[in-house]
């Protein structure tokens, strides 16, 4: 087996991958991550996790490269991360009582071959109606201002859950495992 590199400094993708108890190391890519005029989200992180594996290849050339990378659309607008306690409980507001739909581009790049896969998992969470204090509490309590949709789906967040649906509940994480797996195993991985 090639060795596994995630492209990612995420925590939250680290604790993902390890639980396939495959031996891998992270590195961080430098690209820029804006999106392109009037392009669809799906687009936008299917194009980000790939160019996130492609941005390792040269410095790594005989790995299976992961990429990936986690937009939130709430009424067919991208919510970025929010990186403040404003911003998160505008966003939260705006959520309240609604669906946010995450979308988890993911790309697997043999850097060997050159042969990458790439693919989309929607994941929908429907939020319970929030008031105001609630939604700060929760801010408080979790400061979940590096997650898209100012949420740890992980943590405290599934309390603003009214249910979920989606193929994949580690794509609202961050990293679609069961995707992830259909992709390693085309390269040969054996899990477990």
């Amino acid at each position: 087996m090639l060795p596994l590199l995630l492209a990612s400094s995420s925590p939250y993708r680290r604790e993902l991958l390890s639980r396939l108890r495959l031996p891998f190391v992270c590195s961080s890519p430098d690209i820029d991550e804006s999106r392109r005029p009037a392009e669809p989200a799906i687009e936008l992180v299917q194009r980000l996790a790939r160019e996130k594996a492609f941005a390792l290849a040269s410095s790594h050339p005989d790995h299976l490269i992961i990429g990936s990378d986690q937009v939130a659309v709430l009424n067919q607008q991208i919510l970025g991360k929010p990186h403040t306690f404003e911003r998160a409980r505008e966003q939260l507001s705006a959520a309240s009582g609604a669906s946010v739909t995450f979308l988890t581009g993911l790309a697997l790049l043999n850097s060997r071959t050159g042969h990458c896969q790439v693919d989309c998992v929607p994941f929908t969470v429907h939020m319970r109606d929030l008031d105001t204090a609630s939604i700060e509490r929760y801010l408080h309590a979790e400061q979940p201002y590096d997650c898209a949709g100012s949420f740890k789906a992980e943590g405290l967040g599934v309390s603003l859950f009214r249910s979920t649906e989606g193929p994949d509940a580690t794509s609202l994480i961050g990293l679609p495992l069961i995707r992830l797996i259909d992709m390693l195993l085309v390269e040969g991985v054996q899990i477990p």
